[in-house]
């Protein structure tokens, strides 16, 4: 289940979301209107939260593998439009939950797009 997919239930368990890019402004303003997305999206263009959660910078083979590869092709297969890179394909993400008192719940390094945790494994 995909993020957007999941509102409804992220909603009744009271989670809000906010996302953070490493993408220039007016990508990630580019980005907003054409998805309409629906949270927050916060810039850290020097990246200085992805360096605090341990997000650094991938190798070659943990983005370009064969893994990533067949997820791609699972998507475009899906009819799921998938857009072109447009800046560092190389800085890995992740995920953090942090709860109402500022505990993290939930620290997540993906080591490539395929390594990302579902919803369920997220909430679980």
């Amino acid at each position: 289940m995909q993020l957007q997919q999941a509102t409804e239930l992220l909603q009744r368990r009271e989670i809000a979301v906010v996302v953070v890019t490493f993408e220039q402004a007016w990508r990630a303003a580019q980005y907003l209107s054409e998805t309409q997305f629906p949270w927050p999206l916060l810039l850290d263009t020097d990246r200085s939260l992805y360096t605090a959660y341990g997000m650094d910078r991938g190798s070659a083979r943990e983005v370009m593998g064969l893994r990533n590869w067949k997820l791609f092709l699972q998507l475009l297969w899906r009819g799921r439009r998938v857009h072109r890179p447009t800046d560092d394909i190389y800085q890995l993400g992740g995920d953090v939950l942090i709860d109402a008192q500022g505990i993290v719940r939930q620290h997540h390094v993906a080591r490539g797009p395929s390594r990302r945790l579902s919803i369920e494994q997220l909430l679980g």
